[in-house]
């Protein structure tokens, strides 16, 4: 009696689309960083046990399970900041952003408006941007940036126009160093971001942008630049940057991430 010699499950199929979509998601998380070599490297040694036990080469497989075993905690350590964006994407993207959240489940849960001055925002940056002095504000909001206002200067001063352009002065001891806001407040100013890990940037991306792009792959934050060579405002989010925006296509993306209810009315 013949059996069939493979047989393929709708169990196998959705298995087979998962890991599929992790790798995808993985991939993009490391691509253009120092990271991608490390996996490329993991991901061939994982490979060769594969072979090697299926050769029945028991010494061998024995040696590289070992390391494959050990290995694991390495990863851990290794792809610490990798782990943390692909966990920080994958719940605001496929979770906190849809529709159904636990405190629209229970009634009694507390809501929050997020309070973003954003026409003072908006009118600092455009101000910024037509003379040319360079910026770097973060705009909370979920994400804990306690670390970052430690390393600055505490404010806690609400957000205005005046104050912002007033930081970023050439001339002022606050300018150097980026601006965290939370809600209305400004909360700290001159603090220390860190720089993203990809590799291949366009060579007019200055420090700014590459701190933008640190702050923005680490965390849920919201940033604007402003560059001091060209006045030009972008935007960065997650692993994406808007460059060269202008002050209408800044305040359509404020309202969308922080006042989207309003955005739909």
């Amino acid at each position: 009696m013949l059996t069939a010699f493979i047989t393929i499950r709708f169990l196998d199929i959705l298995d087979i689309l998962l890991v599929s979509f992790l790798l995808y998601q993985i991939y993009n998380l490391i691509r253009g960083t120092t990271a991608i070599n490390i996996f490329i490297g993991i991901f061939t040694l994982y490979l060769l046990w594969l072979i090697v036990k299926a050769l029945n080469m028991s010494l061998l497989s024995s040696i590289l399970g070992q390391v494959i075993g050990v290995g694991v905690i390495a990863l851990i350590i290794v792809f610490q900041q990798e782990i943390r964006r692909f966990l920080l994407v994958f719940t605001t993207r496929y979770i906190t952003n849809r529709k159904f959240t636990f405190e629209k489940l229970f009634s009694f849960a507390e809501k929050e408006d997020s309070g973003v001055n954003i026409d003072a925002i908006v009118h600092a940056s455009s101000n910024m941007s037509a003379f040319k002095t360079g910026a770097l504000i973060v705009i909370a909001r979920k994400s804990d940036l306690m670390s970052f206002v430690r390393s600055g200067d505490i404010l806690n001063a609400d957000t205005s126009c005046r104050l912002l352009e007033s930081i970023f002065f050439k001339n002022s001891p606050l300018h150097d160093g980026a601006v965290v806001i939370k809600k209305d407040k400004i909360v700290a100013a001159r603090c220390v971001l860190p720089t993203t890990d990809k590799l291949h940037l366009p060579p007019h991306y200055g420090m700014r942008h590459r701190a933008a792009l640190g702050i923005a792959e680490r965390t849920d934050s919201f940033v604007i630049i402003v560059s001091e060579e060209t006045g030009a405002i972008s935007v960065a989010i997650g692993d994406d940057i808007e460059t060269n925006i202008g002050p209408n296509r800044l305040k359509e993306l404020l309202e969308k991430e922080f006042y989207p209810e309003t955005e739909k009315k």
